[in-house]
């Protein structure tokens, strides 16, 4: 039995779902798969090339193991699934994942819900997205990350060359069509953005700064949220300049306002826009990871020379990251792809 289930780049609309407002994600091609086969008795078993293996018996209340271990993202999803549908028979299982970790990709919650999906389907259960949505962004917080529910909505629901619009409370996504002279690509800042220890507690913190009424992280909540509908009208009207602007204006809030960028991705946005780049960001949780770039599609190949030749060929740190400069096109979640 196989699942898979991709990473993700949100286009425009950072640390704002959180706060229940709309974002544009989408589902990229890079995926993580977990292959498993059901055991006749409530024990989960996982072994990951990366990460090595972990094992533990599934209960109604599973203790975690430290912080930063790659385990507590599956004792997340074999918690959130015994609250909803109480403990079962568990699996054994290995991991392959060609989305990069701790880089603002969605590895984290792509993992989460690989492991729902099997412990789901070796009992026989196949809940739908809406389900689905009630309990995976509740459930990933036993890791300690106090997330929105985006990462989980375009996991689920991403389609092949689509932006996905994501609207909550409730929940609704919306497909909206790339442009196919558009070209994104992602550039690693040289710096992990771990969502454990101190990066996590950072990222909690501006959500709660947010929630408390800061005006700093409120003026980032309110221009964000703008700018995501003036995004949606540029993709349809293919107003590709007003787009490259609009990630400019986000990352200067990310950076001036909610503070969550970092001096490399600062410079590594510049570098981008230097090298042709129409727009660049830091993207996901921030303090780290890849910075968004969008440029023409017959472009693409020329930007990203430049900034491999002009950026990252003078940081020899780059050998530790294989994929620190990539194209990303949009997928299809984990939905179609069962």
């Amino acid at each position: 039995m196989t699942v898979e289930v991709p990473g993700r780049v949100n286009l425009i609309g950072e640390h704002i779902d959180y706060l229940g407002y709309p974002v544009l994600p989408m589902a990229i091609t890079r995926r993580l798969r977990l292959d498993f086969q059901p055991l006749e008795h409530p024990e989960i078993r996982v072994e990951s090339g990366a990460y090595g293996s972990r094992q533990f018996a599934w209960t109604q209340k599973i203790p975690p193991s430290p912080p930063g271990d790659f385990g507590n993202y599956i004792k997340a999803a074999a918690q959130l699934v015994a609250n909803r549908w109480g403990v079962a028979n568990g699996f054994e299982g290995s991991i392959a994942s060609s989305i990069p970790a701790a880089a603002g990709l969605s590895s984290s919650s792509a993992l989460v819900i690989a492991a729902t999906l099997a412990l789901l389907r070796v009992r026989g259960l196949q809940p739908d997205f809406d389900e689905l949505m009630e309990v995976l962004p509740e459930g990933e917080r036993y890791v300690g990350t106090r997330g929105g529910g985006m990462d989980h909505a375009v996991c689920l629901a991403g389609r092949r060359g689509c932006a996905i619009e994501v609207r909550f409370h409730p929940v609704k996504v919306t497909p909206l069509y790339i442009p196919e002279d558009w070209a994104f690509f992602v550039a690693h800042s040289l710096q992990r953005a771990e969502k454990s220890g101190a990066a996590r507690e950072d990222y909690n913190r501006r959500r709660a700064l947010a929630e408390a009424g800061d005006a700093s992280a409120l003026r980032h909540a309110c221009s964000e949220r703008q700018r995501v509908e003036d995004a949606m009208r540029a993709m349809g009207a293919n107003d590709i300049e007003a787009f490259g602007a609009i990630l400019k204006a986000s990352h200067r809030s990310l950076r001036d306002d909610l503070k969550v960028s970092c001096d490399r991705a600062d410079r590594l946005v510049e570098a981008s826009l230097a090298a042709g780049a129409l727009g660049a960001r830091i993207m996901g949780g921030g303090f780290g990871g890849y910075v968004l770039g969008l440029c023409r599609e017959e472009n693409v190949e020329e930007t990203l020379a430049r900034l491999d030749r002009d950026h990252f060929s003078s940081l020899p740190e780059r050998d530790g990251f294989p994929d620190y400069l990539m194209r990303v096109e949009a997928g299809d979640g984990a939905l179609a792809l069962v």
